[in-house]
């Protein structure tokens, strides 16, 4: 094998070998005492040096040699067994590249009854409990290296039991839980990335699931193909997969969009209908890309408004195109009503105004815009969630991008300018202050492209909103499709293998550390493995991440909880 050799700080069997060089700007090296394949990359490992502790993760492996002949020849062939191994342990070894993030002062060593007398003089001048700070310096050589153990995965990355802290897998090596800080986690916009099929939707229900189960912010998700609400069908595995509202009855409500909309057969709590007058210019404009509008549909649009008001959406639909009449000079002119009537009165270009009149069909044959809707569905999701509920907004059939663009905009609007009122009467002490609120965007680089990202709400959520108590949470898997001044203001991120170097580049933008995280991440297994990274966590950790499944509802809820019955048990509650 290729590292028998005795490790120079001492026979201490629970380190793995000894810092014998790196920088702080680049990565440690540690040379290894054990064999190679008990150390993997990704490993979250320990430096102890001095009073000082020194965090960091294990990014690349490295045979050496103390002399080039010795990789070369093959000496198990031609030596006996017990001199080849012991010429491998003086002449073979490995050595491991770690990321250095977090320093601890830990002070003298406990276990060292030479060091007890200078460790009750550091207790008295460090009274407080020890603190992960950024890394400042380095170890010094032959600092001793180790795995990570329970205690400081709860010193770095916080306590199982904090309600706070949701457990969002496990180290891959020893099984040690990895929490998420959900308090921090809600205070800035995150993401969740990875390729197609590596299991983004099931991590984003655990999320979701977390988010909800804490209880301190409340959740909207925008649910374009029906997977989060209701019971949906897994499309590897063929199996049934428990929505939210399964297993938090009393917390999240479905909303279907259209009147009559079904999910997965079954009815919504309530119907989102759009009323005409809720739609603006700007909601237009926002559809520029998808409806291929031209650099006139501004001032159109503008013109449109300036004549009718709210009523401009109701009142172009109803205009007719094309039609003419005689005047009294037996001249063909624009008939009164139609799109070309209307621009000359308007002082409008009229074939802009015609060419806008036909591109809008596709919206005007929307089912779910309707001129007197039979409730308020926008006002009655945002009361819930300012109640502290939870809504999924299923698009039902209508899951074409004009309909998630629209639609997501235009909801994400109101809720922004009422989060904004609600914020300044706060700061005037005349209202409680609002509740915290995610929302969940599956396709987000349809929202947050470079040319749409001026256009839409979500834009000026991901930049501004943080102080007005509304963040985003991005699900995505082409993240360098996404405005990279958006993803610039992204705190937590979540991502599983992603095999585009663009993508990978995306997600570790703006990161310390991000050239040697660059091969962990495209070495990910395919599913079941993210690297977790950024505001709300201390620093970079690669995860087992959980399995959505009974053990996971069990662990979550309690195996007697409501949440936990079966779905024949809770068909009453859907009707």
């Amino acid at each position: 094998m290729d590292n028998n050799q005795s490790s120079k700080p001492g026979p201490d069997e629970k380190y793995i070998g000894y810092v014998v060089g790196g920088s702080l700007k680049d990565t440690l090296s540690v040379r290894l005492t054990k064999p190679a394949q008990t150390v993997q990359e990704g490993a979250f490992v320990v430096i102890e040096s001095g009073d000082w502790h020194f965090y960091g993760l294990a990014t690349d492996l490295q045979l050496g040699s103390t002399d080039p002949r010795f990789a070369d020849e093959q000496s198990e062939s031609r030596l006996p067994s017990w001199l080849a191994a012991q010429l491998h342990g003086q002449t073979l070894f490995t050595n491991l590249a770690v990321l250095p993030s977090l320093m601890v002062d830990r002070g003298p060593n406990t276990d060292d009854p030479k060091e007890a007398n200078r460790y009750f003089e550091w207790v008295k001048t460090h009274p407080e409990i020890p603190v992960p700070i950024p890394i400042k310096t380095i170890p010094s050589h032959h600092s001793k290296v180790r795995m990570a153990d329970t205690e400081d995965i709860g010193l770095i990355f916080g306590k199982t039991d904090d309600p706070k802290n949701f457990v969002i897998g496990h180290t891959r090596e020893q099984g040690h839980p990895i929490v998420l800080d959900l308090e921090k986690f809600v205070q800035r916009s995150s993401g969740i990335f990875g390729a197609t099929g590596t299991g983004k939707s099931f991590l984003t229900r655990i999320i979701l699931a977390g988010l909800i189960h804490y209880d301190k912010a409340s959740v909207l998700v925008f649910d374009m193909h029906n997977e989060y609400g209701l019971e949906d069908i897994a499309s590897d595995t063929k199996q049934t997969v428990p929505g939210l509202r399964t297993k938090f009855p009393a917390k999240v409500r479905v909303v279907g969009l259209g009147a009559g909309a079904m999910i997965h057969g079954i009815p919504p709590d309530f119907h989102l209908e759009i009323a005409e007058r809720d739609i603006t210019p700007a909601d237009i404009e926002m559809l520029t890309r998808e409806l291929n509008l031209k650099e006139t549909t501004p001032t159109t649009l503008d013109a449109l408004y300036q004549s009718f008001h709210e009523n401009w959406f109701h009142e172009f639909q109803k205009m007719t195109s094309g039609e003419t009449v005689e005047d009294e000079k037996g001249r063909k002119v624009p008939a009164n009503g139609s799109v070309e009537y209307w621009a000359r009165e308007a002082g409008v270009n009229e074939m802009a105004a015609a060419g806008l009149r036909s591109k809008l069909n596709r919206v005007f044959g929307l089912p779910y815009i309707v001129e007197k809707p039979a409730s308020n569905g926008l006002n009655e999701i945002i009361k819930a969630l300012e109640a502290g509920q939870h809504v999924v907004l299923s698009f039902g059939d209508h899951e074409s991008d004009l309909d998630y663009l629209l639609v997501s905009n235009l909801l994400t609007r109101r809720i922004r300018e009422r989060w904004e009122e609600m914020t300044n009467k706060f700061k005037n002490k005349k209202e409680k202050e609002p509740r915290p609120l995610v929302i969940a965007v599956e396709e987000a680089h349809k929202l947050l492209n470079r040319e749409m990202a001026a256009q839409t709400a979500f834009s000026t959520i991901a930049r501004e909103m943080r102080k007005y108590y509304v963040t985003l949470l991005i699900i995505d898997q082409r993240p360098s499709q996404i405005y990279d001044e958006v993803m610039s203001q992204l705190g937590t991120r979540v991502t599983g293998w992603l095999g585009d170097d663009a993508d990978i580049a995306a997600v570790l933008s703006g990161l310390a550390g991000r050239d040697a995280l660059r091969g962990m991440l495209a070495r990910l297994q395919p599913k079941e493995e993210v690297l977790m990274l950024g505001w709300g966590t201390p620093m970079p950790i690669l995860v087992r991440s959980r399995r959505y499944d009974d053990k996971f509802w069990q662990e979550l809820l309690g195996k007697n909880q409501p949440g936990n019955r079966s779905l024949e048990d809770l068909q009453s509650l859907w009707g």
